[in-house]
C-alpha cells in the first residue's frame, strides 16, 4: 500500500475493539492496535478489521 489514497484510508481506520487510531507496519502488512494488543492483517490489499481475524502482539 504505497498511494496516496491507500495512506489516507488506512489513516481513516480504527480499532473495532478501542475506537483508536492504529499503526501501520508495512513489513509485516498490518494495522497495529496498541491498546488492544492487537495486529489486523491487510489481505491483498484490504485490511480485515475483524477481532477474530487479529494477530495478538506479543509483550
Amino acid at each position: 500500500m504505497t498511494t496516496q489514497t491507500d495512506r489516507q484510508m488506512l489513516e481513516a481506520l480504527i480499532c473495532p475493539r478501542t475506537h483508536e487510531t492504529l499503526g501501520y507496519d508495512s513489513a509485516a502488512q498490518e494495522l497495529i492496535s496498541k491498546g488492544a494488543g492487537l495486529a489486523y492483517p491487510i489481505r491483498n490489499g484490504i485490511p480485515v478489521m475483524l477481532v477474530d481475524e487479529a494477530r495478538v502482539l506479543d509483550d
